[in-house]
């Protein structure tokens, strides 16, 4: 959102021209001379950011990105789980009645 159209309070909140209170945390960091950008410890602490987690990076304009944490796969760690059980044959089948009568 361009700058003229959000004004900061004395108590540090800001507002969108439109009304909305927008909650961000706004903090400096620096791209490496590998061309990479590091989450400051305050961010990856509050929203449990772990190294190796994938974001999708989208140029809004010429100096303004938008970083969007991409969701784990579904069922992400599942087979590690199902390999972690404790002994052969841990589950077992469940008797039930038959559904080719519905």
């Amino acid at each position: 959102m361009p700058q003229h159209l959000i004004a900061k309070l004395p108590s540090g909140a800001t507002f969108a021209a439109n009304g909305v209170r927008c909650y961000l945390t706004i903090m400096k960091t620096s791209v490496s001379t590998k061309g990479q950008l590091v989450l400051p410890a305050e961010l990856r602490r509050q929203d449990e950011i772990e190294p190796g987690q994938e974001f999708e990076v989208e140029r809004i304009d010429s100096g303004v990105y938008r970083l969007v944490r991409l969701s784990p796969p579904k069922n992400q760690g599942l087979l590690d789980w199902l390999r972690a059980c404790p002994e052969k044959d841990f589950f077992v089948p469940i008797e039930s009645e038959s559904t080719d009568a519905l």
